[in-house]
């Protein structure tokens, strides 16, 4: 079977998502699954210095790069617009069983659905958030516009929806779309463990080795509530702690950040150390002891099931998707979006530090058990079959009851 992957970006600075893409494709060719992307050399800003239209290997996976048409206008450069793209897929598409899109509102992902309904070839869309309540609540009348105009119709003749999580798929039902859908949490590739990380993390930022760190790490963005965070966090300095917080956005939102740090009187127990990734990132993780993600709204926030793979009780609120497993196994703390809220999360935490750590060894074997990898591409390998083995309209129906064994 031969899948090919759409997504409008793979680089670091665009997130999760995008990680995550090339992760699954990794482990479905690890499944003897002909798995490869297609995809543009966007780089936030800049571009990625990539060989352009062919088939290469990047981070261990075989991918197909195209030009970004990247005008001055950052709003147009966002939308990832690619002729080479284009015309590449409409020459090459028929060669694929299935087509698997990551994202919406973009343009590799918009024409790859509509190559796809033009070819006949069938296709899924794996949303990723975006047709979440807040996400669509953003630059509202646009995202309304392009849904009605050209991504509902792209939608409704996709084979089948992917959403994340429960949550994403109960807020996207008010939508009404026609397309079968179904739920599956993206996976994770267990790390390299640290034995000394909590020394080596104490010993890189010069903190005391009885002294609580607690971690943020996500991209910054506005959507990521740190203005709700940062004041909670405020409250509690009569408590000893470390705030280290890690992840790269504009600017401008940087800047922004740096200003509520003083006004809030914590930025000499804040450390701000960027995008991490590797070692460092590991340390980070399995060197904390708490890590916080009060978000406005994450369909799945891959950097939370890090944290809980490698035992690390988490603090989320409950626009974060993966808030009801951390609720329901008792694995953190899940505050509502509000700073007094928060405060008083972060205050049990420090009031039992020992049923905190019970919560990561509980944390950690749910993760082993249920979240791998190899478990998500069993699972996306069981819907491949499916919509291989429903190729006209009147099978198509039979996927409206597809459910994960």
């Amino acid at each position: 079977m031969k899948i090919l992957h759409i997504i409008p970006s793979v680089s670091q600075v665009r997130g999760g998502t995008s990680q995550a893409v090339l992760h699954m494709v990794q482990q479905l060719r690890i499944n003897n699954i002909d798995a490869e992307i297609a995809t543009t050399n966007d780089n936030g800003d800049d571009l990625l210095d990539v060989p352009l239209q062919k088939r290469i290997e990047y981070k261990q996976v075989p991918i197909w790069f195209f030009q970004r048409f990247s005008p001055n206008v950052k709003a147009v450069r966002e939308y990832a617009f690619s002729g080479q793209f284009t015309e590449w897929l409409w020459q090459n598409i028929s060669q694929y069983d299935i087509v698997h899109i990551h994202a919406l509102f973009s343009y590799p992902s918009t024409v790859a659905m509509a190559i796809a309904r033009l070819k006949n070839v069938p296709y899924m869309v794996s949303t990723h958030g975006l047709l979440c309540e807040w996400s669509l609540q953003q630059s509202t009348r646009k995202k309304q516009t392009y849904l009605r105009l050209l991504e509902r119709e792209n939608l409704n003749n996709s084979q089948i929806v992917h959403f994340t999580s429960q949550q994403e798929q109960q807020e996207v039902s008010e939508l009404g779309l026609q397309a079968p859908s179904f739920v599956l949490p993206l996976g994770l590739f267990l790390p390299n463990q640290i034995a000394d990380a909590r020394y080596r993390l104490r010993q890189r930022f010069n903190i005391p080795a009885d002294e609580p760190v607690i971690l943020f790490l996500s991209r910054l963005h506005h959507k990521k509530g740190l203005d709700y965070l940062i004041p909670a966090l405020s409250k509690l300095i009569h408590h000893r702690f470390t705030f280290i917080l890690a992840g790269s956005g504009t600017p401008e939102y940087e800047a922004e950040i740096e200003s509520m740090l003083i006004s809030h009187g914590i930025r000499d127990r804040t450390h701000v150390v960027g995008f991490v990734e590797g070692d460092t990132k590991n340390i980070l993780m399995q060197g904390s002891d708490l890590f916080v993600l009060t978000s406005h709204s994450e369909n799945f926030a891959v950097a939370v099931l890090e944290a809980l793979a490698v035992g690390l009780p988490t603090l989320v609120t409950p626009g974060v998707a993966l808030a009801s497993v951390v609720k329901k196994h008792q694995l953190g703390y899940i505050p509502d979006l509000d700073i007094l809220a928060i405060a008083s999360a972060l205050q049990k935490y420090f009031s039992a530090p020992q049923a905190a750590k019970e919560m990561g060894n509980r944390a950690r074997q749910l993760i082993l058990e249920q979240y791998t990898w190899e478990h998500m591409a069993q699972e996306l390998i069981f819907i491949y079959d499916k919509i291989a083995n429903n190729t006209n309209k009147d099978k198509q129906k039979q996927l409206q009851t597809v459910q994960i064994p």
